[in-house]
């Protein structure tokens, strides 16, 4: 019996003396599963912040505003649409305007110039938005720590004149639609209108309303109804007598083949007439020459003229110069060639 008891103490005491080694083993890897752990949380940290742009240099621009209503701090400052600065503190100033102080990442602040203008919108659906707008890039940089005013653009501003412009415009719809408005009654007025109408009389009884007035218009229109038939008769005579004046005028053996032989007859008259005046041109070139050969001759009997004269007039002296001398003589008539 002695000998069972020792032989199972031996395996307790193996026991014993292994277990020490794996608890250590176990509690060994549980530490560095948990420092494992602990360096993951502090990665993730550290890269969160660094999304976050906590250890990316950054440049103070400072937005003042007459109310920071809707800014929460980390919201972001939006260029063209992207996130370029992250709102790090608001506080209220000296002068009762609030200060809206703006963390803007060194790599994005070229795109904020002096010219730079910002803005805070507020929609009716949405929160507040910080919003830049660079007119011209070309200018000069936005300085660190500069100060800039706000322009607030709020829809909901304008939300109470337009329920107020709504009422109004409600209110004058039902005056429009009640009973005793204008354009009720005048409603009623076309109901009955269209009802006489469609009544006996029809359409002209609904208009000019008594019978007289209906019998006259219905005899007007009679009367221009035999008038018009008279025209169409009147139209169709002078229709038929512009196709006989066509015929008469532009058929064959017409006036107008008569006119145009006459016009070729004149035309050869015409043309012999013109010959003619030709010969007559040249007649008169020649009575032309005529007359200036007879002009000449006649210059020339001009000067033997007055040579005769001349030659008479001695003759006369003379002669009186004898009658002087012989005064028996009796006749003293000269008579010329």
């Amino acid at each position: 019996m002695p000998e069972p008891v020792h032989a199972a103490s031996e395996p307790a005491a193996e026991s014993s003396a292994v277990a020490p080694p794996v608890a250590t083993a176990i509690e060994r890897r549980a530490r560095w599963l948990l420092a494992l752990l602990g360096l993951l949380l502090v990665a993730s940290a550290g890269y969160l912040l660094y999304a976050r742009g906590v250890f990316e240099p950054t440049q103070t621009l400072v937005l003042i505003a007459d109310d920071a209503e809707g800014v929460s701090v980390g919201m972001d400052l939006t260029f063209s649409g992207f996130p370029i600065g992250r709102v790090r503190r608001i506080e209220l100033g000296g002068d009762g305007y609030a200060r809206i102080v703006v963390d803007v990442a060194r790599r994005d602040a070229h795109w904020l110039r002096e010219g730079s203008v910002f803005t805070m919108e507020r929609g009716l659906v949405g929160g507040t938005r910080l919003r830049a707008f660079t007119g011209v890039l070309e200018g000069p940089l936005l300085p660190d720590g500069a100060e800039r005013t706000v322009l607030r653009g709020d829809a909901l501003a304008d939300l109470p004149r337009i329920v107020n412009t709504a009422r109004e415009l409600l209110e004058q719809l039902k005056a429009l639609t009640s009973d005793s408005a204008p354009l009720a009654q005048a409603l009623g007025e076309l109901r009955q209108l269209l009802a006489s109408a469609n009544g006996p009389q029809g359409a002209l009884g609904a208009l000019l309303g008594s019978g007289g007035d209906r019998a006259r218009v219905t005899q007007t229109l009679q009367a221009t109804r035999a008038l018009l038939a008279d025209l169409q008769a009147v139209t169709r005579q002078t229709q038929r007598l512009l196709q006989r004046t066509e015929e008469r005028v532009l058929g064959s053996g017409g006036v107008a083949d008569d006119v145009q032989a006459t016009l070729q007859e004149v035309r050869q008259r015409l043309i012999e007439a013109r010959a003619t005046l030709q010969r007559v041109d040249a007649l008169l070139g020649e009575a032309h020459g005529i007359a200036v050969q007879v002009r000449g001759a006649s210059q020339d009997l001009d000067a033997l003229r007055a040579e005769v004269e001349a030659t008479l007039r001695r003759v006369d002296g003379l002669i009186g110069d004898v009658q002087r001398r012989w005064p028996f003589a009796r006749d003293t008539e000269v008579r010329l060639p």
